[in-house]
């Protein structure tokens, strides 16, 4: 299995942004209202990983983490994170170019514009802290082997 790669997020963030400026350019006009704190759950869970970035590194660290499963696990986690991370961002971020364009003939549209800021940095928060999280499961003998590719470059 191989770390989570940047044009994988890209592509996936390109067409979630893609998708979510369709469906709002379908369906505005027959939805209710964003609430002001959709995203939140998005937050929630980034603040988790974070957590579990710190400790998973620390442990790696310090050696007390032995069973290889639980940090594979981890890993799928923080992959899956980060895939729902960037998806809810270009969402979030598609939502918001449709609602900006429409902002000044819609008043609902205007209205609606901090919620899917809100919605946009909690899926940032969450994926920050997803990448995070799988770079604190990374060995200490990958850390060196990136550092010195780093130092080629």
């Amino acid at each position: 299995m191989h770390f989570t790669r940047t044009r994988d997020l890209l592509l996936s963030g390109v067409v979630a942004l893609a998708v979510g400026l369709a469906i709002f350019d379908l369906a505005y006009g027959s939805m209710e209202s964003i609430p002001r704190f959709a995203g939140g759950m998005l937050l929630i869970l980034g603040l988790l990983e974070l957590i579990g970035g710190f400790v998973v590194r620390d442990r790696i660290q310090t050696g007390r983490m032995t069973e290889a499963i639980v940090v594979s696990r981890v890993v799928i986690i923080a992959k899956a994170s980060s895939q729902l991370g960037v998806i809810m961002l270009g969402g979030w971020l598609g939502a918001l170019l449709y609602l900006g364009a429409h902002s000044t003939t819609l008043v609902a549209a205007k209205e609606d514009i901090p919620s899917t800021v809100i919605g946009a940095i909690c899926a940032a928060a969450l994926l920050a802290a997803a990448v995070w999280l799988e770079y604190c499961c990374r060995t200490p003998r990958d850390r060196d082997r990136d550092d010195s590719e780093i130092r080629r470059k």
